[in-house]
């Protein structure tokens, strides 16, 4: 059973390290990076410890 890291909010459902239950993320910590030369906007921004859910 996944235990909520209660440090680290999430609401993607299709993450492998979500749980179910409640919107937190079960990992001890994540990577967050970018995929833009020069972020600026939040929407520039990614979870770079997303996996899918199987």
């Amino acid at each position: 059973m996944m235990k909520a890291n209660k440090s680290i909010q999430c609401t993607v459902a299709n993450c492998k390290h979500h749980c179910s239950n409640e919107n937190y993320c079960s990992l001890d910590c994540i990577m967050v990076g970018t995929h833009e030369c020069n972020p600026s906007m939040d929407q520039c921004t990614d979870c770079k410890s997303f996996d899918l859910k199987q």
